[in-house]
């Protein structure tokens, strides 16, 4: 571990608040089951281990849910002392520090299994419709295909609808975030329908990190951040980061994929 690291980490042993007079923090967040919402007992398993990582650090974390615009437009300007969880992006940091990765978002093709899917690279996926919701970041090399009209694209709103497309056929593929479809999958289709799809095992990245920001008009931001990131250090340490992410069943007749989650 670098010096600057271990120095970081120094401080923020020494600004963790006490047991005894354990901080509240207010985090605003949105639904993405099953990583964030307000349907589960847990709220959602990315926020079941920023909740795990505040308490290993001796904060305890109150989570406000407003639409995702929303939440990030509030927390800019300090009205939350955080937000979580977002992939990462150069702007976040101008308005935000951003904490270590929460979770490595599993991005991957469900597609109609009567399709003989073997991609490698994007222009293996000219021939088939595609559905595409028009606020996901994706990847930039996918976004550019599709802008150009190399690939074939169907713009639908939002991941349950694009299931329901491949269900009936009305398209081939639908790139989504691996835990997000079983979730969906498994709460609006019926097993005969899910059995209809499947999730290609290569991933489209392994780089989509996930993270709690805090903002930088706080002036106890920066500390906070250092502090939650030694409470995510532990859950990585103590494998109870890997037990929280594996609380999703997919369809019994996916292939199951490892379940990675890089710090």
């Amino acid at each position: 571990m670098k010096t600057s690291h271990l120095l970081a980490l120094a401080l923020a042993v020494l600004l963790l608040p006490a047991q005894a007079d354990r901080k509240s923090l207010r985090i605003a967040t949105g639904e993405l089951p099953p990583y964030a919402t307000e349907t589960r007992p847990d709220q959602g398993i990315a926020l079941s281990i920023v909740r795990r990582a505040f308490e290993l650090a001796g904060y305890k974390v109150e989570f406000h849910f407003l639409p995702w615009s929303r939440a990030l437009a509030e927390s800019k300007t300090g009205k939350w002392d955080g937000t979580a969880y977002w992939g990462h992006k150069p702007d976040h940091e101008k308005a935000f520090y951003l904490s270590d990765n929460v979770v490595t978002e599993q991005w991957v093709l469900i597609y109609r299994k009567t399709i003989d899917l073997n991609w490698r690279t994007l222009e293996d996926l000219r021939p088939y419709q595609i559905a595409i919701i028009q606020d996901y970041t994706y990847t930039p090399e996918l976004w550019a295909m599709v802008k150009s009209g190399e690939l074939k694209s169907d713009s639908t709103p939002d991941d349950l609808a694009a299931l329901r497309k491949l269900v009936n056929g009305r398209v081939d593929i639908a790139p989504m975030e691996r835990n997000v479809a079983c979730d969906l999958l498994g709460r609006n289709f019926i097993e005969g329908e899910a059995n209809r799809l499947r999730a290609h095992p290569k991933l489209m990245t392994d780089k989509f990190t996930t993270h709690l920001m805090m903002p930088r008009k706080l002036p106890d931001s920066r500390a906070r951040v250092l502090a939650f990131n030694i409470g995510l250090k532990k859950l990585y340490d103590s494998g109870e980061h890997t037990k929280l992410l594996s609380q999703v069943h997919c369809p019994s007749s996916w292939s199951e994929v490892a379940v990675g989650s890089p710090k």
